[in-house]
């Protein structure tokens, strides 16, 4: 086991069984064992890796009205989305517990709070002890996105001790909103994690650029999927076929130091884990010129305002 100021931690950079949320986890929870075994203490998972990613709706005419098409992949979708009430991450959870594991998975919530039918790219914060300390739904679905996921809220803004770090973690191109980042810099966030469906277009630049900024790690998530990953049985699999390219997502996977300077490059279209040791040292020694919303920082000038609250159509009072 590492010291308190180390944090040996692994990037999950795979591809998802495509749509299915049993077998998806099935891959998932194998990913946890292997990095248990090297004595990892933090395991990283892309976004909206369970069950997958809506790589369909920008190739199938997504925004078609009232298309059948549209309608039975969706259908599917929700059906494979998680329910966290029902106990869907049951055994994951039960994983971090047995082997001293904190997880950051992306996920499908089908969130019961709001109904249960809508669903959101949601990223979940899994300590040690098995515990959801956070489920984080996306502020604003990216563009095509919106067609089939629901905007979100600022619950999930929050921050989680581990050792001597404290992780918050943002979904996609929420990395790119000032505010949501110095919302979770403020609540001393020093190791940021950002989840992506994959690409090292996506993570090539943004990754460094948050390290400098905030002089905290940076860990990018990123999965994998190609063509042949799009299983067989899924609704109108041939419509999908037919239209996407044959690499959807090439990974991209990395981490910056608090410097900003590459301590692994982005790692293109490997699947499997990816494995580093943080140092807590580093992070205090590069806050010395620059700290965002320490001694860097003027409050009496700007400050930032964060609503948490879980939004809901309804109130109810018994």
């Amino acid at each position: 086991m590492a010291s308190s100021h180390e944090l040996k931690v692994a990037l999950a950079q795979i591809a998802p069984v495509w749509l299915d949320k049993s077998k998806t986890i099935e891959k998932i929870k194998q990913q946890i064992l292997d990095a248990s075994q090297q004595d990892c203490e933090l395991i990283v998972f892309g976004e909206a890796l369970l069950p997958g990613y809506p790589f369909w709706v920008a190739n199938t005419n997504g925004a078609a009205f009232n298309s059948i098409i549209q309608k039975e992949i969706h259908r599917h979708y929700v059906q494979n989305s998680i329910q966290v009430e029902k106990g869907d991450l049951d055994e994951i959870c039960d994983l971090a517990k047995q082997h001293n594991i904190a997880i950051y998975l992306g996920l499908m919530e089908r969130a019961a709070d709001r109904g249960g039918h809508s669903i959101y790219c949601s990223l979940a914060y899994i300590n040690q002890e098995g515990s959801i300390e956070s489920m984080h739904r996306k502020l604003m679905p990216t563009y095509e996105e919106r067609l089939t996921w629901a905007s979100g809220d600022g619950n999930g803004l929050k921050v989680h001790p581990l050792k001597d770090f404290t992780v918050g973690g943002l979904n996609c191109w929420e990395n790119w909103m000032p505010l949501p980042r110095a919302a979770l810099y403020g609540m001393g966030e020093n190791v940021h994690i950002a989840v992506w469906p994959g690409s090292e277009v996506n993570t090539k630049d943004i990754t460094r650029f948050i390290a400098r900024e905030s002089r905290s790690y940076v860990i990018s998530v990123s999965s994998l999927m190609r063509k042949s990953d799009i299983p067989a049985d899924i609704p109108n699999v041939a419509e999908i076929l037919n239209n996407v390219p044959d690499e959807l997502a090439n990974g991209g996977s990395c981490i910056a130091s608090p410097d900003g300077e590459w301590l692994i490059p982005p790692v293109l279209h490997t699947e499997g884990l990816i494995i580093a040791t943080l140092d807590f040292n580093r992070i205090l020694e590069e806050r010395q010129n620059f700290d965002a919303v320490g001694h860097y920082s003027r409050p009496d000038v700007t400050q930032l305002l964060v609503n948490r609250e879980r939004q809901s159509t309804i109130k109810i009072n018994d």
